[in-house]
Order: structure tokens, then C-alpha cells, then sequence
């Protein structure tokens, strides 16, 4: 192991004992960092399922959150590339006469880039020991199950004018790529981004019937740990919710930057730095960072993940927890330690 590598190790264990003291001694964990053909890390620690006391794996399946947004924008940006849509597309001229909030000049762009203004269905403020999905979790299947809990939900300011991080707007955008293509939005992933990526271990399982290598996300309610199969959507969606691992996040990386998914004047656009007010930046798709990294980021209840590339070093590294906020403490040990 490199010297770097044997530092980035070090590093890491201590963040992972930091992360099990403030859960505790099962709380699941993976990470890895590769430098083009070099393993740097390649660890996991804890449970990746507590009933069953089955330790987590470096090849476990995990969940993203909103870490595969980024999955979303590039399905969209195909149908961009492909002519189906445009980015200056209305929401409006496919949604017909539903959603009426929705502002008619909101575009395919401002959605992409977090500046629609559409109303927000989801707190994200909000304690994820609760369960804040308004509709029963079960019927949240496909886009179009989302319709209602987007409804009536006003517009916060005009569209273009600023940047609101918004989960309603990446769901809106799994609504109309599914009726822009006539393919399900699913499918859709899978054909324009999963497939071409070689990620053949990411997809959108039911979470009441998970595979066998996929970890099971973990809230505590009433001071126990209970499984967060009723806090989430029963298939995840536009805005999050997908399952992936680490070697597939090297392989999405690779075939993004380079130009596989879509066009590169399409990729030039997802990395075009649109400001936040806060210390990131925030392209079409994927967070923005200041030492020229690009990332993408998700957290909700039993969930956390981190997953970035340098395309000057070649470097990704990605980490993931089966809580809210077990994935933090190794993902900053593990920027850290990259940095030098």
C-alpha cells in the first residue's frame, strides 16, 4: 500500500471509531478511494443488516438519498441530447393542466439547477426520526404517485431568481422525462445511464424486498433502532432513493467525464458553476467544489453518502452509512486525508 494509502487507512479507522461511538458499535459503514488503477481504501465496518448480524462488506449494496439526483439529470439530459427535450422546455407543456402551482415558465434548466421556486413537498429541515412522508410510503411507486403530494404547494420566488435546494424539483423532472419519452422513469435510468455506465449493481429496489447484499438504513424511534422501510418511499424516485456500491460510483465517474452518458457539451454544462450563497457550487446535477472536485451527496432517515472525483488526480472516493449521520465523520477524514 502507498504511503498515501496507509495514511488515508489510518485516518479512516479513526473516523470510523469516532462514527460507532456516536452511534454505536454496529452502525454500517463503507468506504473506498481509488486513484485511476490504485486502490487507496477499500474497507467497511458494523452491520450491514441488525436482525441478522451480518457485517457490512466492501461490496455491500447501499443506499444514496439524494445522491442520485445526479442519476436523474443525466436521464433528462439524454432526452436533451437526443432532441426529446430541450433544457429551456416548460414544465407546463407536459403537464397539462396538472400541478396549476407550478409556475409556467419554469424550465427543464431551472429544475436541473435548483432555481424553479416550485413549492417543496419535503422538510428537509425536518427531525428524520419522524415520519414525514404524507402519503402512505407504499403507494409511492412511480413518478406519477407523486402528483399529489406535489399539488398545492406555492411558488417561494420566480424562477431563475435564486438557488433552494429542492427534492419537489428532481421529482418533477422524473414526471416529465416519463411522459417526454413514454418510457417509465426507471427504465429510463437504466437505459440511458445505468446500463451504458456498467453499473450493474445499482438500481431502485423495493425496500420490503431487498436483495441480500444491500444494507438495511437504521432510524432510532423511542430509543430503538428500528429499520426505515416506513420512513421512505417503497421504490425511491427523482430525488432520491437509489441503491448502488462503491466500484459503481468509479464506474459512474468514468463515464460521465467521459462523455459516455451524454454529449460533452452536456457534461460541460452539469459542471458549470451556478453560486449557492453557501461555500459549494451547484451545477446541473452535481455539487461543485472549490478545489475543483465534483460530488454528489444524499441524507435521510438511515441514510448517508458522499461520493466525489477529482478529473485532475483521477481520484474518487466514495463512503456511505446505514444512519442519517454515520457516513460524515469518514467522508470528512477521507477528504482530509486526500488533501494532504
Amino acid at each position: 500500500m502507498s504511503t498515501t494509502g496507509t495514511a488515508l487507512r489510518q485516518a479512516v479507522e479513526d473516523a470510523a471509531r469516532t462514527a460507532a461511538s456516536d452511534e454505536d458499535d454496529d452502525v454500517g459503514l463503507v468506504a473506498r478511494a481509488a486513484r485511476g488503477e490504485e486502490v487507496l481504501l477499500d474497507a467497511a465496518w458494523g452491520l450491514a443488516d441488525r436482525r441478522h448480524a451480518l457485517p457490512m462488506t466492501p461490496r455491500h449494496r447501499f443506499a444514496t438519498a439524494s445522491g442520485c439526483k445526479g442519476f436523474t439529470a443525466l436521464a433528462v439530459l439524454s432526452l436533451v441530447a437526443d432532441g426529446t427535450l430541450t433544457l429551456g422546455t416548460t414544465a407546463r407543456s407536459l403537464l397539462g393542466d396538472d400541478l396549476p402551482l407550478v409556475a409556467d415558465d419554469v424550465t427543464v434548466e431551472h429544475l436541473l439547477a435548483h432555481r424553479s421556486g416550485i413549492g417543496e413537498y419535503l422538510d428537509d429541515d425536518a427531525d428524520l426520526a419522524e415520519y414525514l412522508m404524507p402519503v402512505p410510503v407504499h403507494r409511492l411507486v412511480s413518478p406519477e404517485d407523486y402528483l399529489p403530494l406535489l399539488d398545492g404547494h406555492p411558488t417561494e420566488f420566480g424562477a431563475g431568481e435564486r438557488f433552494a435546494y429542492s427534492n419537489a424539483g428532481f421529482v418533477l423532472l422524473s414526471v416529465l422525462a416519463q411522459r417526454a419519452s413514454g418510457v417509465p422513469f426507471h427504465d429510463l435510468v437504466r437505459e440511458r445511464v445505468l446500463g451504458p455506465a456498467g453499473m450493474t449493481s445499482t438500481g431502485y429496489p423495493r425496500s420490503d424486498a431487498l436483495p441480500g447484499d444491500a444494507a438495511v438504513g437504521y432510524v432510532r424511534v423511542d430509543g430503538a433502532w428500528r429499520t426505515n422501510v416506513h420512513h421512505l418511499p417503497v421504490v425511491g424516485g427523482g430525488d432520491g432513493g437509489a441503491y448502488t456500491t462503491t466500484t459503481d460510483m468509479e464506474r459512474f465517474w468514468s463515464a460521465l467525464l467521459a462523455g459516455r452518458l451524454v454529449p460533452d457539451d452536456l457534461v460541460a454544462a452539469m459542471r458549470e458553476p451556478r453560486p449557492t450563497g453557501d461555500d459549494e457550487a451547484y451545477g446541473l446535477g452535481l455539487w461543485l467544489f472549490d478545489d475543483g472536485t465534483v460530488g454528489l451527496a444524499g441524507e435521510d432517515t438511515g441514510v448517508s453518502f458522499a461520493s466525489r472525483h477529482d478529473p485532475a488526480t483521477g481520484t474518487t472516493w466514495t463512503v456511505a452509512g446505514t444512519t442519517a449521520e454515520a457516513a460524515w465523520p469518514v467522508a470528512r477524514a477521507v477528504r482530509e486525508a486526500l488533501a494532504g
